[in-house]
């Protein structure tokens, strides 16, 4: 009975990229989040489909957060300039 405790079946999802990109952005203060997180994610997508399908290449959530974190960065840099909500609109 205990080790059928520990053993039970468990459900497993493929995570929302575009969900986890947009919430991330939206958090770092991003207004047009929505629409960056999914430009962010389908060049993503692309990039995995498109490029070298060898092993060092890595497409997954680790890569998705890095690129959030430096554009998390960038963000905080840029919003101290004054044009900073010109260049957002910009990207979109």
């Amino acid at each position: 009975e205990n080790l059928r405790a520990l053993f039970r079946p468990v459900a497993m999802m493929v995570p929302d990229y575009i969900l986890i990109a947009e919430v991330s952005l939206y958090s770092a203060g991003f207004r047009y989040a929505q629409v960056l997180a999914n430009k962010i994610v389908a060049c993503l997508r692309l990039a995995a489909e498109q490029l070298s399908s060898q092993e060092h290449y890595d497409w997954s959530m680790r890569n998705l957060k890095t690129v959030l974190e430096t554009v998390q960065e960038l963000h905080e840099r840029e919003a101290q300039k004054s044009s900073f909500h010109e260049s957002e609109e910009a990207l979109c």
